[in-house]
């Protein structure tokens, strides 16, 4: 298993994207927003997922540079079709079309329809918390294939369904939430898949509705289980409330359909922390907040409390000086493409 620094797998990244048809520009969004999601140690979202990108160009499932185009538009809304373009570019842009409205407008909203996967969902909020706004994301896949039951079923009806908050503050680093409503993200299975490793009791069942520690399984019939384990009505809800704000109220409707194209809807709210607090006192009460959190005496079996965000900067400071470790199956696909696309010498590979 290499160890890559951050900065070879962005090029790499990048110019592998580029050689499928992407623009400079889509690719270095893409490039950053990926490996961004392996420098925090979610290596689900990372480069693991640019093979699977580039097979769905090749399918027509993503359109290189395409068009993003609003469709409907108010003082504090919009609503964008992305036509099939790349997530991570259709979504940055309509992220920071909302901050721009909410710097005028003090809130406002956005949904995004029919565009590919959009990588860490925490990526867009974090773009609003760093000029002071609170921000929100939710993303469902559509008429995509499932993965997740609901509490009780055994066939998968649900997305995995993340939602994602970022605060403003002084922290080192960011204070910002990000989570699927399943018991974890579908991205988490590929990866142990890749690595011949088993997942843990409680996050799937197999074809016939049985726990299952394999992570084969979910591609055999099997599901992801909802957030909560015996309480997972309470995931199963929340996966509800994002599938209605991602996918229905973006127009994409539920269930599956034959096509197989995966359809990233968003809901987007972005809210200015000016209009209800002084953001320089809001800041510094976040800050003694999550040093309030830090301060709780420990349980038994638990060394220190994490504020929301906290081991995933931990995480990205220790790969920016140590390099991220590639699962040999990964990096294997990684070198086949540079190979196929003659870039092997250039980037080294």
């Amino acid at each position: 298993m290499p160890n890559v620094s951050a900065e070879k797998l962005i090029e790499i990244a990048k110019s592998l994207l580029v050689a499928a048809g992407a623009s400079e520009e889509e690719a270095a969004v893409i490039a950053r927003y990926n490996i961004g999601a392996n420098l925090v140690g979610h290596d689900s979202h990372g480069i693991i997922l640019i093979p699977q990108y580039i097979e769905r160009i090749k399918v027509g499932h993503i359109v290189p540079q395409a068009p993003w185009v609003i469709t409907q538009e108010t003082a504090t809304t919009t609503v964008i079709d992305g036509n099939w373009g790349f997530g991570y570019a259709v979504t940055d842009r309509a992220m920071r079309y909302t901050i721009e409205k909410a710097r005028t407008q003090n809130v406002a909203a956005a949904t995004v329809f029919r565009q590919s996967h959009i990588g860490r969902l925490a990526s867009y909020p974090l773009l609003a918390a760093a000029e002071g706004y609170i921000a929100m994301i939710t993303a469902d896949s559509g008429r995509s294939a499932k993965a997740v039951a609901p509490f009780g079923g055994a066939k998968a009806r649900l997305g995995t369904n993340p939602i994602s908050f970022a605060i403003p503050s002084n922290l080192d680093g960011p204070f910002v939430f990000d989570m699927a409503t399943s018991a974890a993200a579908a991205g988490k299975i590929n990866v142990a898949t890749a690595r011949g490793e088993q997942v843990p009791t409680g996050w799937l069942i197999d074809a016939e509705g049985k726990p299952s520690t394999d992570p084969r399984v979910l591609k055999s019939g099997g599901a992801l289980l909802p957030l909560g384990g015996a309480e997972g009505y309470k995931g199963t809800g929340l996966a509800a409330i994002v599938e209605i704000m991602s996918g229905l109220l973006t127009g994409l409707g539920f269930g599956v359909e034959p096509s197989g194209r995966h359809n990233d809807g968003c809901f987007i709210a972005v809210f200015k922390v000016s209009a209800f607090r002084d953001l320089v006192t809001f800041k510094q009460e976040v800050t003694e907040f999550a040093q309030y959190l830090k301060a709780t005496p420990l349980a038994q079996g638990f060394t220190e409390v994490y504020y929301p965000g906290e081991v995933e900067y931990r995480k990205e400071q220790d790969r920016r000086k140590n390099g991220v470790p590639i699962e040999d199956a990964t990096w294997n696909k990684i070198r086949d493409l540079a190979q196929g696309y003659g870039l092997a010498d250039k980037l080294g590979l």
